[in-house]
C-alpha cells in the first residue's frame, strides 16, 4: 500500500511474530488464508472432502515468503485463527495438525513457543529437531500432560526464557525435567493461576530444587504465588539465597518466614526489587548487600504501622537509597512527615538524578494530624519537589494521606512549567471536585501534566 521498498523492509518485522499484536484474530482472515496457501494441492483436496473450507484466493502466489521471516508459534492463537476454516472439533485439529506441519517446515528457526492448551504434540514432527533446537523462549502452562515436555526436552535444551502458568496445582515431572536439561536458562517466570479448592498437593518443591541447580545463569526470577502459605516451603527458603547472579528479583505473596533468609542473601547484580508487604528492616538488609545497581524498588511494605521504630528504621532507608542505589528510577518511600525525614527526603531527590517514577506512603503513627495538617505537608512536598526533582521525573503516586489546597497545587504547575509533563495518581477522591478538574485540565492543555487521575496507585 506504500512501495514496495518499505514493504520488503516490513514484512520480516511483522512476521517475525505476528501473534503478538492486539487483534481479533477470529476475524482476521488474510492469516489463515495465506498459512493456507502454503499447503500442498494434496492437503488442500483432503481438507475439503472433510468439509473444510478454505479461501478461494488458494490458487493465487504470494508475493513474499511470509512464514520464512516467522520465528514464533502461539497455540491459542492458531486455534483461533483455525476455526474459521471450520466450527467441528476434528475438523479443527486437522487443520491444526496440517499448519503446524507446514510451520515446522517453512520456519527456519522456531525463537519462541507459546504451547498454553496445545493438543499436538509438536515436536513429532519431521522438521521439529531441526528448528526447535533454536528455541529460546517457551510459555506454557502445568495442565498439559507430562509427555509433552518429555519430548520438548529432548529437544529444547537452549531456552532461555521459560514462562509458566501455574493453572493445575499438582506436581508435573514434564516441567521438572525441561528445567533439569536447559543448558542456558537466564528467566524464569512462575504465575500461579487456579482455583483454591483444587490445591490438593506441593506443586513447588522439585520444580524449586531443579531451579537451584540453574543458578550459574539464571538472571531473572519472577514469582506469583496465590496460595504457597499453606505448606512451609523450607525449600524456597533454602534456594533464594543460591540465586546470587540474580539481577531481577519480583515475589508476589512473599512468605514472612523468608524474610531472614533475604536478610541475609547477598545479591551484587540486582537492578529490579519487587515484592509486596516487606518490613523496612528486611529491604534495609537488601539494599546494603546489593551491589549498588538498583534500578527498581517497588515495595508493598509492612510493620510500620505501631511499630517503635519506625521513624528511625524510615529515616535509614532513605539514606540507605541515596547512598547505596543512587542509580534508582522506579521507587516506592514509607517515611514520616517530620523535618528530619523530609530534609532527607529532598537528599534523595538530589542524589538519584535517574528517578522516573515515585511511589510516597506516609505515616504519623504517634499523631492523627489534621487536615490542615495535612495541606501543611502537601505544601512542604511540593516545593521540595520543585526545588530538586530529578530532571527524569516523570511520575508521582500518593495515598490521600497527602492533601494539596488548590492554591498550592496551582503555584506547584506552574513552577513546573518547562519540564517533561508529570503523571500523578492519587487514591483521594478530593480531585474529582469541579474546581480540581477544572484546574487539572487547564494544565494538561499546555502540557505540563500528562495524567491527573485516582486509580490503583500501586506499581
Amino acid at each position: 500500500m506504500v512501495n514496495r521498498i518499505w514493504c520488503e523492509t516490513v514484512i520480516p518485522i511483522l512476521w517475525k511474530n505476528p501473534w503478538h499484536y492486539k487483534l481479533n484474530y477470529c476475524n482476521k482472515n488474510y492469516l489463515f488464508i495465506i498459512i493456507s496457501l502454503y499447503l500442498s494441492d494434496d492437503v488442500k483436496e483432503f481438507l475439503s472432502r472433510q468439509g473444510i473450507q478454505l479461501s478461494s484466493m488458494s490458487h493465487k502466489s504470494l508475493s513474499f515468503d511470509y512464514l520464512s521471516f516467522c520465528k514464533s508459534i502461539n497455540v491459542n492463537i492458531i486455534e483461533n485463527i483455525i476455526s474459521i476454516g471450520s466450527s467441528l472439533s476434528y475438523n479443527q485439529f486437522l487443520l491444526q495438525q496440517e499448519f503446524y506441519n507446514i510451520m515446522m517446515k517453512t520456519c527456519p528457526e522456531l525463537k519462541y513457543l507459546d504451547i498454553i492448551s496445545i493438543k499436538h504434540q509438536i515436536f513429532y514432527f519431521p522438521e521439529a529437531k531441526v528448528h526447535l533446537d533454536s528455541l529460546c523462549e517457551l510459555k506454557c502452562d502445568t495442565s498439559i500432560d507430562p509427555s509433552y515436555f518429555f519430548g520438548l526436552a529432548r529437544i529444547c535444551q537452549k531456552i532461555q526464557n521459560l514462562i509458566i502458568i501455574n493453572t493445575d496445582p499438582r506436581e508435573n515431572d514434564g516441567i521438572v525435567k525441561l528445567i533439569e536439561f536447559q543448558k542456558n536458562l537466564k528467566f524464569f517466570e512462575w504465575k500461579d493461576n487456579f482455583d483454591e479448592d483444587n490445591f490438593v498437593e506441593d506443586p513447588y518443591e522439585e520444580i524449586f530444587f531443579a531451579l537451584a541447580k540453574k543458578t550459574d545463569n539464571l538472571n531473572h526470577l519472577i514469582l506469583y504465588f496465590q496460595f504457597i502459605e499453606y505448606y512451609e516451603h523450607n525449600y524456597l527458603k533454602n534456594v533464594l539465597p543460591k540465586f546470587s547472579k540474580l539481577k531481577t528479583l519480583k515475589i508476589d505473596n512473599l512468605l514472612f518466614s523468608c524474610e531472614e533468609i533475604l536478610k541475609t542473601s547477598v545479591y551484587r547484580d540486582l537492578e529490579i526489587f519487587n515484592t509486596d508487604y516487606i518490613s523496612i528492616e528486611t529491604i534495609i538488609s537488601m539494599i546494603e548487600n546489593s551491589g549498588g545497581h538498583l534500578k527498581e524498588v517497588l515495595l508493598r511494605y509492612y510493620c510500620y504501622e505501631g511499630e517503635d521504630d519506625f521513624n528511625e528504621d524510615s529515616l535509614i532507608l532513605i539514606r540507605t537509597i541515596y547512598e547505596k542505589c543512587p542509580l534508582v528510577e522506579y521507587l516506592s518511600l514509607v517515611f514520616s512527615t517530620s523535618d528530619d525525614h523530609f530534609a532527607e527526603f529532598e537528599k534523595l531527590l538530589k542524589t538519584c538524578q535517574n528517578l522516573r517514577s515515585l511511589l510516597l506512603i506516609i505515616s504519623n503513627i504517634y499523631q492523627v494530624e489534621t487536615y490542615n495538617k495535612k495541606l501543611e505537608n502537601g505544601e512542604k512536598l511540593l516545593n521540595i519537589l520543585i526545588r530538586s526533582a530529578p530532571i527524569n521525573l516523570r511520575e508521582i503516586r500518593f495515598f490521600d494521606n497527602f492533601k494539596f489546597s488548590l492554591k498550592n497545587l496551582e503555584e506547584f504547575l506552574e513552577k513546573w512549567k518547562g519540564r517533561p509533563a508529570l503523571s500523578i495518581l492519587t487514591s483521594d477522591p478530593v480531585y474529582r471536585r469541579e474546581d480540581y478538574v477544572k484546574l487539572i485540565n487547564k494544565y494538561k492543555e499546555v502540557g505540563v501534566i500528562n495524567d491527573f487521575s485516582e486509580k490503583n496507585i500501586y506499581f
